[in-house]
């Protein structure tokens, strides 16, 4: 019997969750079993969710353990409970009412996750997201997401899709493991794309599947200090990892001079403590413990 979760992440954002959580129940895809991990809120997010869906249920960590490790959280309750597949969701979106009927639609064999295209939120016929490809020499994201593009007619096989909104067998977690905790916001969508596209399995963006994303709320803005710091640390701790000899001239260089250009962007715009906070989780990020070339997040890659 399939048994669909949907896993939401929420840190003192109880009213976009609550948002979320409403298009949710207004799915036309039934049943759900909706589940709110909250992070350790001190905006009493647990008892507002609770009184407000009393269909939902909350799990309650200790701390802000971060996306991957929250996720995992989830995850683990999730399959425990006898999952048989998971919606990883942003807590900051809202989702069309086919948007799980039609994402369902596209798990096939060999499919190993699916994604809506993701509009903004504040622009809502406007693309952010439709995935794409992972350049082979600088293992980052190639082309601009889709942004601007015509949405394509049929599902497309993409070699990366926004962590923002990912529907997945169970068998693809059991294959591939969980994500990587050492990404505490950022890149671990990347990493796991990676890693499934590694197993064998195809990621496919469905463009009937729609949903609308509030860009960067949780981490106070796009080019805020926090989100600066942490894009730039899971930047380092990304590239470290999957980076190999070969691929050092073609990466460092490329790093270097992507550092180089934020830099001038932030000073043009005196953002003088997000450019502080970005050059510290650089250094965080590429100096920091190195990393296990085979860790146990990885399982047998």
């Amino acid at each position: 019997m399939t048994a669909v979760y949907v896993i939401l992440l929420n840190w003192n954002r109880c009213e976009d969750t609550l948002e979320c959580l409403a298009s949710l129940v207004a799915s036309t895809y039934h049943p759900l079993h909706l589940l709110v991990v909250d992070q350790h809120s001190s905006d009493g997010s647990p008892e507002r969710i609770r009184a407000a869906c009393p269909e939902v249920e909350v799990l309650k960590l200790a701390q802000n353990v971060g996306f991957a490790a929250g996720m995992n959280a989830g995850i683990r309750h999730a399959l425990q409970k006898g999952a048989t597949h998971l919606l990883l969701l942003n807590n900051d979106t809202v989702v069309a009412p086919e948007m799980i009927a039609e994402l369902m639609a596209q798990l096939k064999p060999g499919v190993g996750m699916v994604g809506p295209v993701i509009f903004y939120y504040d622009r809502p016929e406007t693309v952010w997201s439709m995935g794409g490809g992972i350049h082979s020499l600088l293992l980052e994201m190639s082309g601009n997401h889709g942004r601007g593009q015509a949405i394509p007619a049929q599902p497309v096989v993409q070699s990366f899709l926004s962590g923002c909104a990912l529907l997945l067998p169970r068998e693809t977690v059991e294959r591939v493991g969980l994500w990587d905790e050492r990404f505490f916001m950022y890149y671990e969508d990347l990493d796991y794309c990676l890693r499934v596209g590694k197993r064998g399995l195809r990621l496919l963006l469905t463009p009937t599947a729609h949903l609308w994303h509030k860009v960067s709320a949780s981490s106070g803005g796009s080019a805020s200090p926090q989100e600066r710091y942490q894009m730039a640390k899971s930047s380092g701790l990304y590239f470290r990892k999957h980076m190999n000899l070969w691929r050092a001239p073609f990466i460092l260089p490329f790093r270097f001079g992507s550092a180089l250009l934020w830099s001038w962007r932030l000073s043009r715009q005196r953002r003088w403590n997000a450019m502080r906070a970005y050059w510290r989780g650089l250094r965080d990020g590429w100096l920091g413990e190195v990393l296990s070339s085979k860790s146990e997040v990885q399982g047998a890659e």
